[in-house]
């Protein structure tokens, strides 16, 4: 996952935590990072057809940032099972957070088949959808 992706997956949840675009401030704040490096890389996402940006109003994504914010929070729900239930890594979310922008899908996917997956995951994962409960899988399942 690159910071593209991380940008995508921190829009999302925004939106989210927001219902409705992506303030600036909460994005900055979910990164970890200023508000002028989200500036930037929303109007690089904008320029690549991910999000649409209205001043004053925030980042909302398209329909292929969603896509793309999918896989991102997937890849990242991945990689929290496997250390959490695999390598039983106490601090999992940080090391999650940590791993998620040099673990590419396809090292994911393999993760992904070695992880027994139980009924609950260690955040926000549920195993009967396949899916981060956050996410809106196929025709929106999320709360």
């Amino acid at each position: 996952m690159n910071t593209a992706d991380q940008y995508l997956k921190a829009i999302y949840l925004a939106q989210r935590i927001e219902d409705g675009p992506a303030s600036t401030g909460t994005l900055a704040d979910l990164l970890e990072v200023s508000p002028a490096s989200v500036n930037e890389m929303i109007g690089k996402l904008e320029d690549r057809g991910l999000v649409d940006h209205e001043k004053y109003k925030g980042a909302s994504l398209t329909d292929e940032g969603l896509g793309r914010a999918h896989d991102a929070l997937q890849t990242y729900c991945i990689i929290e099972r496997f250390l959490a239930n695999v390598l039983e890594v106490e601090e999992y979310q940080d090391e999650a957070r940590a791993l998620e922008s040099v673990i590419d899908d396809t090292v994911a996917e393999r993760l992904d088949t070695i992880i027994d997956r139980p009924g609950e995951c260690p955040d926000c994962f549920d195993a009967e959808r396949d899916a981060c409960e956050r996410l809106e899988v196929g025709d929106g399942c999320a709360d």
